[in-house]
This record gives C-alpha cells, sequence and structure tokens, in this order.
C-alpha cells in the first residue's frame, strides 16, 4: 500500500466471481465486477464503457491495471471519458516523500525516467484463495457494430508477434550459418521454429544480426522482420518466460530481455554471453537437435 489509500478491485468477464475468489485475501475493502456474454471477449465499446464503469464506481483517484493488450487498447479512453492521465509500460513504482514515484523507458530502453504522475505495476499476488461478495454492476453496452462469433489463429507465418504469450522464444544468426556438416539448414530451421511456434503459441523475437541478413544477401528465416528484433534497437518485451537459440548473449541483445522473468538459452559455445549470468539456465547442446525433439515431445 503505497498511497495509504483503499484498495478495491474491479473485474470484467463473462463470470468474474471466480476471479475474485482467486485474489480474495489481496485485503481488497471492496469487489466490483461487469459481468456477461458481452463482456466475455476483448471488444473496445464494451471493455471501455466497463472500465469506465467500474472507476466512477469505486470513486477511484488511482487505477492500476495490468498491461495486456485488451485494457491498453481500452483504458486510453477511459482516461480521456475521466478527465485523467494515463502512463503505460511503467517498470516500477515507489513511494518517496508521499508522492507515488514511476519509472519508465523511452528511446527503445536506452532513457529512464522517474515520473511523480500516478500509475504502477505490481507482481502477481501469492495468496490462498478463498470467497469474495461482489458488487456486480449492470452496464448497457452500447450499440454494438461488431460480433464476436469466435477466434480464428492468423494463417501461415502472418501471427509471429503474441504480446500477451507466455513464452517469447527468440532466434539468433546461428540458425542460418553453417552447421556441423558445413552446409546451412535454412528450410530446417524454418520448419523447427515454425512448427515450435505453432504448438506452444510462443511469441517469436529475433536478434538484431538475424534480421539485419536480409539487407546483406543472406538466408533468413522467411517469417522474421525487423518488427520480431529484441533488444537495445528493439523492443523491450515482457513475457514470463524467455528461450533464446544460436544467440551469444551480448549485452546489446540482452538489454531487450531485462524483464523477462525467466531467461533460457540454448547455444553451443558454453563460454558465451548467457553463460555470464544473463540466463537463468544455459543448455550447451546443438538448437536444431534439440527444438527437434522438443517439437517431437509437443506431439
Amino acid at each position: 500500500d503505497l498511497t495509504g489509500s483503499t484498495l478495491k478491485v474491479g473485474l470484467i468477464g463473462a463470470d468474474v466471481g471466480s476471479a475474485a475468489d482467486s485474489i480474495a485475501a489481496c485485503g481488497a475493502a471492496a469487489f466490483y465486477g461487469v459481468a456477461g456474454d458481452d463482456f466475455a471477449l476483448p471488444r473496445y465499446s464494451s471493455d471501455a464503457a466497463a472500465a469506465e464503469a467500474l472507476v466512477r464506481k469505486s470513486e477511484a483517484t488511482l487505477v492500476i491495471a495490468p498491461g495486456t493488450s485488451r485494457l491498453a487498447r481500452a483504458l486510453p479512453g477511459v482516461a480521456q471519458r475521466l478527465d485523467g492521465r494515463i502512463d503505460t509500460h511503467v517498470s516500477s513504482v515507489r513511494a518517496e516523500a508521499d508522492a507515488l514515484q514511476i519509472e519508465r523507458w523511452y528511446y527503445r530502453q536506452r532513457m529512464l525516467a522517474v515520473m511523480t504522475r500516478d500509475s504502477g505495476v505490481y507482481e502477481p499476488l501469492e495468496g490462498a484463495a478463498g470467497s469474495a461478495s461482489v458488487e456486480i454492476i449492470e452496464v448497457q453496452p452500447p450499440p454494438l457494430r461488431t460480433q464476436i462469433v469466435g477466434e480464428e489463429a492468423a494463417a501461415g507465418e502472418a501471427q509471429t508477434i503474441r504480446p500477451d504469450a507466455d513464452l517469447l522464444f527468440v532466434a539468433g544468426a546461428g540458425w542460418t550459418k553453417k552447421q556441423a556438416d558445413g552446409q546451412t539448414h535454412v528450410p530446417d530451421a524454418e520448419s523447427l521454429i515454425f512448427g515450435f511456434l505453432e504448438k506452444t503459441q510462443a511469441s517469436l523475437g529475433s536478434s538484431k544480426s538475424l534480421v539485419d541478413q536480409s539487407g546483406e544477401g543472406q538466408d533468413i528465416l522467411s517469417f522474421m522482420s525487423h518488427m520480431n528484433q529484441v533488444g537495445q534497437t528493439g523492443s523491450t518485451p515482457r513475457h514470463p518466460k524467455g528461450l533464446a537459440t544460436c544467440c551469444h548473449g551480448e549485452e546489446p541483445h540482452v538489454v531487450g530481455w531485462r524483464f523477462i522473468n525467466d531467461r533460457r538459452a540454448v547455444n553451443l559455445d558454453a563460454g558465451c554471453g548467457w553463460a555470464q549470468g544473463k540466463a537463468d539456465v544455459l543448455y550447451v547442446a546443438d538448437a536444431f537437435q534439440v527444438l527437434a525433439k522438443v517439437n517431437e515431445l509437443l506431439g
């Protein structure tokens, strides 16, 4: 409790009861929910209406929300409706001299700013489940011009960046280099990596050296682009787990992993950068063989 204020919880979904029970021990003074079929799946109009109702009901002066794609899309509009201010991609929050300070990275994680505008992020609650009394707020969604009939994964290589995935899989330039037999095996690499992504629904990342090969006339992975780049000149994703393959783990690349909780790597070089305390676990092995076996185990 950084601000000395009262904690209230707001939940959105088809049925919010089980979610409330799972965090019943969080110390909240009240639980509010907006529930129903209209709020089961992400949609800006219904999510924004629900979030606005929750904020008004709770009379919240500080709103802390998870950085999911669903809320990142809806909450800026809610802030505008409530004459509020919103900060995104906050990496830490602390109280200093009775003021709430947040840290946020800018310019591709090269500049760290400390601000006093209210916002923040927290570790997931680790507490026993219980029974929470949720006050359901009736919200009439605005006229809906779209109807959600189901979910269908993007075809082929169109869907490789998944911000909400539990795992970030990063491929390095080693996948396109000559292997033990003196030959390159880019088609095999594509098949192994894409097969792994399809089976696990992981998000795909890349080192700068791999995506830069497209401008050097070298063979590349057909589904890889600069949008997948992770590191000092790329993105800094926030997935619970990360697996780097055929990357050397040098500092410019590792910068992009600062917010990954569990970092693992596969590399044939036991002295690579990952082994210097930058990965929680380093597997010294051939990534081709490892991924082939993993895909086999995944069925």
